[in-house]
């Protein structure tokens, strides 16, 4: 059976909303998408959350109405501006010997217990990135290991409750519900990485219009993010002031003449400022200079960062750039000087069917980025921002059954496909005695032996039955 979800990106330069469908097989394909001018949002940061908001059913709006579908249930992004991360590690003991998805959320939320969270900072996401069980260490997974003790490194993104708050209002103003929230530098990584970038480690940049931000992808997780408020914009707002001409002008020359390898000789006649009908003589050498100053300044600002996350050297596979900034001509070159040799591509969001022509673009790799983080495309494992843990493991583990009383209702995670990600809710105690629930030796899952027997009072029919199915099994 088909689900339906949608992705919200509220950037700093535009919103874009994305309706799709995840068939049976785990199959994504898009199936409507708007786009609005973002409004009330000024670096990421909700300044009016009434504008945002109008903004948000905008393209809201026009997604649904090329979908034909009014799904109110979203995951939105959150810019990069306010997080932070800190790094913290957990061990359990392993009672029962055997690891399970239970022994793995307790240590993942142990490390999150040990971790000294600000009070005016909320949690996103817990990410693990480095396993140790027994003395064995950079285990991948430890999931269905024999071990007596499990030890846990994790990267915690962190945000500020106010900024997050607001966030909040705005998607609910617009007439949403919201169901994950998603750190935007992750979301686009998600779409971006393959593989091979995973295993080797890699640094994605997405540059936008008024923010670049940077995660670095070592091991298995994000080890580091960074932010810098300095986008494509800037540039329009350098060329505007330096050629004296309009900002919609200077856009439109950043976007025809914006060259960072060529530089021509050539002049173009540009508008100024408050009197459209005067022009002045501009040379396209003074355009390069104005763009390249900026490009380069940013560039530089973030392999600073690179250099002060001291992962440089865990980055095999190098740099990837997205975001409409990387549009720009020869930056991908720029790019590769800057970070001393390091090989850099520019990337486009990959792995959805349907794809509309407009959003193979760089500026999109967000908002399918979140499309692909609900359809399980995350770390192995995670706890988001609603305390859930994430995992890919289909059905529940064999500890969660035995938690599984009757009369009492359980939280089954939810198979949205074959690689899925399911929402475990398990709990962090578990009582002695379920512990230690007897179990015949076997392939079966639960005996009849296990399941009490309730009291009907006078009516022993259901009784009878049970006693038959025992004698039968």
């Amino acid at each position: 059976m088909s689900k339906t979800i949608l992705a919200i990106d509220i950037g700093s330069t535009k919103v874009a909303a994305v309706i799709a469908e995840i068939d049976e097989f785990g199959a994504i394909k898009i199936t409507g998408h708007g786009s609005a001018k973002s409004n009330g949002v000024k670096k990421g940061v909700i300044t009016n959350i009434e504008l945002a908001a109008k903004s948000i059913k905008k393209a809201l709006n026009d997604a649904r109405r090329i979908a034909g579908n009014n799904i109110s249930l979203a995951t939105v992004s959150i810019s990069n501006a306010y997080a932070k991360s800190q790094s913290s590690s957990g061990i359990v003991n392993i009672p029962h010997k055997d690891i399970s998805i239970k022994e793995i959320k307790r240590v993942m939320d142990t490390a999150l217990y040990n971790a000294n969270i600000p009070n005016e900072y909320e949690v996103i996401h817990v990410l693990p990135y480095n396993f140790k069980v027994d003395d064995q260490d950079f285990i991948e997974d430890p999931y269905g290991m024999n071990a007596t003790r499990m030890e846990v490194d994790t990267n915690i993104v962190i945000t500020q409750k106010s900024s997050l708050s607001n966030l909040k209002k705005a998607v609910r103003s617009a007439g949403l519900e919201i169901e994950g929230i998603v750190l935007n530098s992750y979301a686009s990584a998600i779409a971006t990485m393959g593989e091979d970038e995973k295993e080797l480690g890699v640094a994605v940049i997405d540059m936008g219009g008024q923010t670049s931000s940077m995660i670095v992808h070592v091991g298995n997780s994000i080890r580091y993010n960074d932010f810098l408020g300095v986008g494509s914009n800037h540039i329009t707002n350098d060329l505007s002031m330096a050629l004296h001409t309009p900002l919609h002008i200077a856009e439109d020359v950043k976007t025809r003449y914006g060259n960072l390898l060529e530089v021509s000789s050539d002049t173009i006649e540009l508008p100024v400022i408050g009197d459209e009908k005067s022009k002045n003589l501009i040379s396209l050498e003074i355009v390069h200079s104005v763009i390249l100053a900026r490009v380069e300044e940013a560039l530089m600002i973030l392999s600073k960062s690179l250099d002060k996350s001291a992962l440089r050297e865990q980055i095999g596979a190098g740099v990837i750039l997205t975001g409409g900034m990387t549009k720009l001509r020869g930056i991908r070159e720029l790019a590769q000087a800057v970070f001393h040799g390091m090989p850099v591509r520019i990337a486009m969001p990959h792995g959805l069917g349907g794809l509309f022509e407009e959003l193979k673009d760089p500026s999109y790799s967000t908002v399918i980025g979140l499309l692909l983080y609900q359809a399980g495309k995350h770390t192995q494992y995670e706890i988001d921002n609603s305390k859930e843990l994430l995992h890919h493991k289909e059905g529940i583990s064999e500890e969660g059954i035995r938690d599984i009383e009757l009369g009492r209702q359980h939280s089954v995670p939810e198979n949205r496909h074959n690689n899925t990600r399911e929402r475990a809710v398990i709990k962090n105690e578990i009582s002695a005695s379920s512990e230690t629930v007897p179990r015949k030796a076997g392939k079966e899952g639960i005996q009849f032996t296990d399941l009490p027997v309730p009291d009907r009072g006078n009516g022993n029919l259901f009784g009878k039955i049970v006693n038959w199915a025992k004698q039968l099994f």
